[in-house]
């Protein structure tokens, strides 16, 4: 049976940390979301009736299964549970049964794949199984580029339609103590491009650094190597581009946020 019964989004409040606002959505909403891989042509089916053999089926290109007595059942892009209740229903139906206990196992899964766009060496589709976790697409893939962000998203379409998306810590899940991660088939799993600030003035090292996550002011000017002798902490100013899409020029507080092409200053003391 194609089981993905851990969670998609691993990160517990130990590892989090800094991605604390991760968070959401819920890890228990998730969770529930996660219970099956779905079905679609290629995949095999065992189809269990109490009191009856337990009978096997291919899933068509159609979508349907061929079930004993209830004939072909639609069962492409539900769970293994979701199409065990169709089976029970058309068996009711059909007057073979009054009230059956229908058990829907997937035994060779082979319709499961994820999309993989962004920064990786090779964007495309790869099969995943109820083992793959996103380090093992990641190598699918070629790997992430340079260029990657450290958070990237699993994009899941719902039971409404509707495609929420998922932020998984990408720099977390190389930690090999992490347990895997299991992905269900149809998601997408986008890499963004790593956002960027920029950090001049009195400071060791100025430059354009990546953007970590819950950076502030002051750990953006460590990373540039802190401030130097003549720099001032009390006089550090940080373009932010506004609205209009222009930038505006602010008096930047160490514990502010940093933002994606913020431009930090830090200016000479006037002592």
């Amino acid at each position: 049976m194609l089981w993905a019964a851990a969670l998609l989004f691993l990160l517990s409040s130990a590892v989090c940390g800094a991605v604390e606002p991760l968070l959401d959505p819920p890890q228990q909403q998730l969770q529930q979301q996660q219970q099956q891989s779905l079905l679609g042509p290629g995949d095999w089916v065992s189809i269990a009736v109490t009191g009856q053999p337990e009978a096997n089926s291919y899933v068509n290109a159609d979508g349907t299964i061929t079930v004993p007595l209830a004939g072909n059942i639609p069962v492409s892009g539900i769970s293994p549970d979701q199409a065990a209740a169709r089976v029970a229903k058309a068996l009711k139906d059909g007057g073979y049964f009054v009230d059956p206990h229908v058990v829907v196992r997937a035994t060779q899964p082979q319709s499961q794949f994820v999309s993989v766009v962004g920064e990786v060496q090779a964007q495309g589709r790869y099969p995943i199984t109820s083992r793959t976790s996103i380090v093992d697409l990641l190598a699918q893939a070629g790997g992430m580029k340079d260029t990657a962000a450290d958070v990237g998203y699993v994009l899941r379409k719902d039971d409404a339609g509707n495609i929420n998306r998922y932020p998984v810590n990408l720099n977390v899940l190389a930690n090999a103590k992490m347990p895997a991660t299991p992905l269900l088939g149809g998601d997408s799993l986008l890499v963004p491009r790593a956002e960027h600030f920029s950090i001049e003035g009195e400071v060791a090292s100025p430059g354009r650094y990546r953007i970590e996550p819950g950076m502030t002011v002051m750990q953006a000017i460590a990373r540039a190597g802190g401030i130097t002798e003549r720099g001032s902490e009390r006089r550090i100013q940080l373009k932010r581009v506004g609205k209009p899409g222009q930038y505006q020029t602010v008096h930047a507080k160490p514990g502010d946020p940093v933002q994606p092409d913020d431009i930090i200053r830090v200016k000479e003391s006037i002592f």
